[in-house]
């Protein structure tokens, strides 16, 4: 195959960007979308210029690093993950529009890189159970309800790309938000801190400037681990049930 790449390029966070254009050949419908990357990184290298920056590490779909908007759509024209994503969904003589996920909370750091420790400082906000210190309990020392399990473990596949933002027309993070909130809330070990953690880290998703959700339902669309839109509106459930009950104190 042998394809047209316009890839944004822009050398700081400061610096203005612009795409650039790259031709690539003898691309194997088999390679992986970062596979072809690392083909049209390797032309630049030995052309004596500087290699396109893009985010990686597992290749394997798990650990949400890679983030790319290929012709306009989060990870591309499959409902996958960009490392998942292969060259046989393009066709010989295409060209191929590849830009950094665009949100003002994501601002980007150099070419397709973007800095997305604002999920991080969400999760910190909240993310968590607290549990004292010790040997790890008897795994069915607590029961757990199948349907409970199940929208728990749901919700955990979360992996925190951020493809429900670039998705996003507002630019809102409410399904990434929801996926850690309803994940624990739903179980008996978040119970506790159930308030305080829908409280608290939907405080913070406000704070890191993500846009209002208007339930378009793209972010559901776009995710690679198939979040369902409901996640929001029961999270929302659970915030106003938190107002509520502080309210009343």
């Amino acid at each position: 195959m042998k394809l047209t790449l316009r890839v944004w390029r822009q050398k700081t966070a400061d610096a203005d960007g612009a795409m650039s254009t790259y031709e690539v050949d003898g691309i194997s419908p088999d390679m992986s979308f970062l596979e072809m990357l690392d083909v049209l990184n390797e032309q630049l290298i030995l052309s004596g210029e500087e290699p396109v920056a893009f985010d990686h590490d597992c290749r394997e779909g798990i650990c949400g690093a890679c983030s790319l908007v290929i012709n306009g759509e989060a990870h591309g024209p499959e409902r996958t993950t960009t490392c998942q994503l292969h060259m046989r969904s393009f066709k010989d003589g295409d060209t191929i529009d590849i830009e950094p996920w665009r949100a003002a909370a994501f601002p980007v750091v150099k070419d397709l890189v973007v800095d997305r420790s604002a999920f991080d400082r969400i999760i910190q906000a909240g993310g968590y159970i607290t549990a004292p210190t010790g040997s790890a309990p008897e795994a069915h020392a607590t029961p757990v309800p199948k349907p409970d399990a199940d929208y728990a473990f749901e919700h955990a596949e979360c992996i925190g790309c951020g493809a429900c933002v670039a998705a996003c027309p507002n630019g809102a993070a409410m399904l990434f938000t929801s996926a850690k909130v309803n994940h624990l809330n739903v179980l008996p070990q978040g119970a506790p801190e159930r308030e305080t953690r829908v409280l608290d880290m939907v405080a913070q998703m406000d704070a890191e400037g993500f846009g209002g959700c208007t339930l378009t339902g793209e972010c559901a669309t776009a995710c690679p681990k198939g979040i369902p839109l409901t996640s929001i509106t029961h999270m929302n459930k659970e915030w106003l049930r938190a107002t509520r009950k502080v309210a009343k104190r």
